[in-house]
């Protein structure tokens, strides 16, 4: 790859290519080091060319080949050093958020003549406007009326809505504290009286889309290798039906289409994630753990490629964006020819060829989702952690994966929010809770994966009802899914249960 070649095809997509972009180009494309010139295309790209989808570039340019069929190639991957952050960081990393979200809700044909917030302070006319803001604060005043505080660049405005407009009180009753909605409303001196309030939300007009090979994804995650309640015979029976030695004969047909794997993060059970873990514990030590499910993967055939993304129990940072699994404790998974490490969230595109831009996925082990499950009424209602498919779907309407300060531990980036939901994903992936979910939400595959541990005292403190030892399965053609159970013992739900289970 040269300069000529990428300025080719800026060029054949209407961008103008000056002498410093050009130049600029020339220096990043002499590095040594394959995986620093993607780094620095990517700043060059967000400098030079800001309102250009960078994303087919990369598809084209830094695509890992699977086989000739199909290539995997990651999007996004977040693997910045950690450096030193100050509380200025958190206000620029609020600020970018908001610009991120507000260029979605710009799109939206009901917001016509966006004004900012200063302009409308205490207008006394009865003018229809329209603003984005971000929710500083929700409350209820003694008549059952509601007040929100919306701030953005310019400063901050009240809104009431009033209890007897139906279409807005439930929209009201999900809205959490830090998100950024669009509203019209009408001005009356320091209020403004809500008619809509929109979030940025995925498009109606997203394509469901579909590779032209006959290739299947599975999705797993939690694994929990080197923990005492890991699921060793069901793990060993997803092995042989995934090598074609067991199964019916179309499930044996399945499984020799399987081309991707695409682990949700705890995959290991981890050292020191909770008091008394010590006591949980095969395999002590993080690397032994590594080591162990390392000897399991490897009986995964070649041709399929591994994509691990971490989760909170993994090596490394707590902090989301969580960087790759470490490699000086994971060194034997780093080694297997057929493992792609990625960060937490993560893009990676599926299928990706000459004839066919890829399916993007978007992967989050899902630290914020019980966040979500305890304060939205709504999904509290509808079975809290166990409706996982509602809480998925309220994030891709924010377009965000924590869009309150708090529901998530995460690092504030000043020059980009790593967990704004852009661009749209093909698929969303999540784990953590434990639970199966497949769904689709605005041609928008939902799915959350199951575990292989059974349950600890520590789940069902956290009000975990497992669904273990269950792999999805999706059909990249037709973008269908099966459910494959290998539990060999019926799903319960407390300690004492499996207890009795067991006797």
């Amino acid at each position: 790859m040269d300069s000529q070649t990428i300025i080719d095809f800026l060029v054949e997509r209407d961008e103008f290519v000056d002498n410093e972009s050009a130049l600029k180009l020339k220096s990043i494309l002499k590095l040594d080091d394959k995986i620093q010139i993607e780094k620095e295309l990517k700043v060059f790209f967000k400098s030079f060319f800001p309102d250009f989808d960078s994303n087919l570039f990369f598809k084209t340019f830094f695509s890992k080949k699977s086989d000739d069929l199909g290539r995997v190639s990651i999007l996004k991957s977040f693997e910045k050093e950690p450096c030193k952050r100050s509380v200025d960081d958190f206000v620029r990393y609020f600020n970018i958020r908001f610009k991120a979200i507000e260029r979605m809700l710009r799109e939206r044909t009901e917001l016509t003549g966006l004004t900012s917030i200063n302009r409308i302070s205490g207008k006394k006319d009865r003018d229809t406007v329209s603003v984005i803001g971000m929710i500083l604060n929700i409350s209820e005043t003694k008549n059952g009326h509601f007040i929100l505080e919306l701030e953005d660049l310019s400063g901050v405005t009240k809104v009431l809505v009033n209890k007897d407009n139906e279409e807005l009180i439930p929209i009201v009753k999900d809205l959490v504290l830090d998100e950024v909605i669009g509203l019209v409303g009408t001005s009356g001196g320091d209020l403004l009286f809500a008619k809509k309030i929109l979030h940025p939300d995925i498009p109606l007009s997203k394509e469901l889309k579909k590779s032209p090979f006959d290739h299947y994804a599975v999705f797993l995650g939690d694994f929990h290798v080197g923990s005492k309640e890991f699921l060793d015979n069901e793990f060993k029976k997803f092995l042989l039906w995934l090598n074609g030695k067991m199964g019916t004969p179309a499930q044996r047909e399945i499984a020799k289409k399987v081309k991707y794997l695409i682990l949700t993060g705890d995959i290991v059970e981890g050292v020191g994630i909770y008091p008394g873990q010590q006591n949980d514990l095969l395999v002590d030590n993080m690397k032994g753990q590594y080591e162990l499910l390392a000897q399991y993967l490897k009986k995964i055939p070649s041709n399929i490629k591994i994509i691990i993304s971490p989760g909170n129990h993994d090596t490394g940072r707590l902090a989301e964006p969580q960087l790759p699994i470490e490699k000086d404790y994971a060194s034997s998974l780093w080694d297997l020819p057929n493992v792609i490490m990625v960060s937490n969230p993560a893009y990676v595109s599926l299928d990706v060829s000459d004839i066919f831009s890829g399916l993007d996925v978007l992967i989050y082990h899902g630290g914020s989702l019980i966040y979500y499950s305890d304060v939205v009424p709504r999904i509290r209602a509808a079975g809290g952690q166990k409706a996982v498919d509602e809480i998925m779907k309220f994030l891709l309407k924010r377009r965000h994966l924590a869009p309150s300060h708090g529901s998530t531990l995460y690092v504030p980036d000043v020059y980009e929010d790593a967990l704004v939901i852009d661009p749209v994903p093909d698929i969303f992936v999540t784990g953590h809770i434990h639970r199966v979910v497949s769904t689709t939400y605005r041609n928008v595959s939902c799915l959350n994966t199951s575990c292989w541990t059974a349950i600890t005292e520590d789940q069902e403190k956290r009000g975990l009802a497992p669904q273990p030892a269950r792999a999805i399965l999706m059909s990249l053609k037709t973008r269908d899914v099966k459910i494959m159970n290998f539990n060999t013992q019926k799903d319960v739900t407390s300690v004492a249960e499996l207890k009795r289970l067991k006797q």
